[in-house]
């Protein structure tokens, strides 16, 4: 069967993304936000998954106003790097799993999860910045990658249990999948940012860290702080933490399997552009 081996949390800032591809990434501000990553990228070559499946939120490139979907995945065969407004990324494509991203997608939503199935969708900086973060600047991905795109960028957005429970339920859909597979699944977003009003420039790394302490060793509890905690400790755009829920949710010390997992790594760095950049990578032991 598949099994999903590890999971991987970073946030997402597109100024990473911009300091990669204008080759920026050795200047004094850079040097100790990369460094930071330096094992990641040897963990990644030591540990190469078959497909990572990979949340994040859309900044309004491939999703508007219009229509909002809570929870998407994208079951296509490739997918093209976004443009953002000054171009897409000059980034790999990325190369899907449609058999394995049409069975999640009927697992999950018979756990009585609605997903939104996307068929055709470019993916931006939420993506691939963390894909850069983890392999550098390769020719091509070296593995396949499903996008799981998740609303917090409009209100309602989903709450942290209801995304913890979530991972649970991706978690027996891979498992329940007949081909042998690895399969990373990585959080992404977040830490604490604001990008408008008097907060703007808000990082709080006392609260960042305090709950980097609870996802890793109570994510039951995690998952039950409320959204109007996330705003007033981490700016308004906190809230993408509750996408790192369903990645912890996946993993196998979480009921009703339980197993051990193991923190192969930890980082914490402000700020990257004008947020709080957080990442860990954790394995099933």
């Amino acid at each position: 069967m598949a099994r999903i081996t590890a999971s991987v949390y970073t946030s997402h800032v597109p100024a990473i993304g911009a300091a990669v591809d204008l080759g920026k990434t050795q200047e004094p501000y850079w040097v100790p936000l990369f460094k930071g990553f330096e094992f990641s990228k040897q963990w990644m070559k030591d540990h190469l998954p078959d497909v990572i499946f990979l949340v994040y939120n859309d900044h309004a490139t491939n999703f508007d106003l219009g229509v909002i979907p809570t929870f998407a995945i994208g079951t296509a065969a490739e997918f093209a790097p976004a443009d953002e407004g000054y171009g897409p990324r000059l980034v790999p494509k990325v190369i899907g799993h449609p058999q394995l991203a049409s069975h999640i997608a009927q697992s999950v939503i018979q756990q009585d999860f609605d997903l939104t199935i996307v068929n055709k969708m470019d993916v931006d900086h939420g993506l691939t910045v963390p894909l850069s973060l983890m392999c550098g600047q390769p020719e091509a991905w070296p593995f396949k990658v499903i996008p799981f795109a998740v609303n917090v960028v409009q209100y309602p957005v989903p709450s942290g249990k209801r995304c913890f429970m979530l991972g649970q339920a991706i978690r027996k859909a891979v498992e329940s999948y007949d081909e042998d597979l690895n399969v990373h699944i990585w959080g992404t977003g977040g830490m604490s940012h604001q990008l408008q009003g008097p907060r703007a420039g808000l990082i709080n790394r006392e609260w960042d860290n305090a709950w980097l302490d609870q996802l890793i060793a109570d994510p039951a509890a995690c998952a039950k702080v409320p959204h109007i905690d996330y705003v007033r400790e981490a700016g308004s755009e906190g809230i993408e933490l509750v996408m790192w829920l369903i990645a912890r949710g996946a993993m196998q010390d979480i009921a009703p399997k339980k197993g051990d997992i193991r923190v192969s790594h930890r980082f914490y760095h402000v700020p990257a552009s004008n947020t709080a950049v957080g990442h860990v990578i954790m394995e099933n032991a």
